[in-house]
């Protein structure tokens, strides 16, 4: 029997993303932010509420990248969703991660995140539902150390976590269970 829940944001798995920004003076910035993802094949849309310094790091930068956030850097990734940039001068520091400008836009690479998207912002919309950025993605750099031997991502090597919007928590990823438009091509012949 099903139970009414009533209007939770409730989808699983969701995304543990990192946009990292450039403030004023080049400052690096990051947030973890799980309300976006992939919306065409070369395009990203973030959901931001439009107070966080990452909101305005990105109007006046036009850039941004978004990295996987892994369990190896899992304290520092949440971090950087409970701390605000507004408040907290010295957040990124603090974690003792390391950021490269990015060759592509205007923005940081976070060096520990195993792989990330380097992207431009080409619409940023306001609505009565929010804050939304769609950013073009540009380039995606990946360490060596997560691609199979044939120079494609693999997976399981990400390390990658999710977060539970039901109880708050996060949850490592990674076993493959199937085959993508091949697992169910049995019911094709019906």
């Amino acid at each position: 029997m099903k139970k009414d829940l009533g209007v939770h944001p409730y989808l699983f798995p969701m995304p543990v993303l990192m946009i990292a920004t450039y403030g004023e003076n080049d400052k690096v910035d990051v947030m973890n932010m799980a309300w976006g993802g992939i919306c065409d094949n070369n395009m990203v849309a973030l959901n931001i509420t439009e107070s966080h310094k990452t909101s305005k790091n990105i109007k006046e930068r036009k850039a941004f990248t978004l990295s996987i956030a892994d369990i190896d850097h899992l304290a520092e990734s949440d971090f950087f969703g409970t701390a605000s940039g507004n408040k907290m001068e010295d957040k990124f520091e603090r974690t003792g991660m390391h950021a490269v400008k990015s060759t592509r836009v205007d923005a940081p690479i976070i060096e520990e995140y195993p792989i990330t998207l380097e992207c431009k912002a080409v619409d940023l919309q306001h609505t009565v539902y929010g804050f939304r950025v769609l950013g073009e993605i540009v380039n995606v750099v990946a360490d060596e150390k997560v691609l199979d031997e044939n120079g494609i991502v693999d997976p399981s090597k990400l390390n990658a976590f999710v977060f539970d919007q039901f109880q708050n928590g996060y949850y490592k990823i990674g076993e493959k269970v199937g085959e993508a438009w091949k697992s169910g091509l049995k019911y094709m012949d019906k």
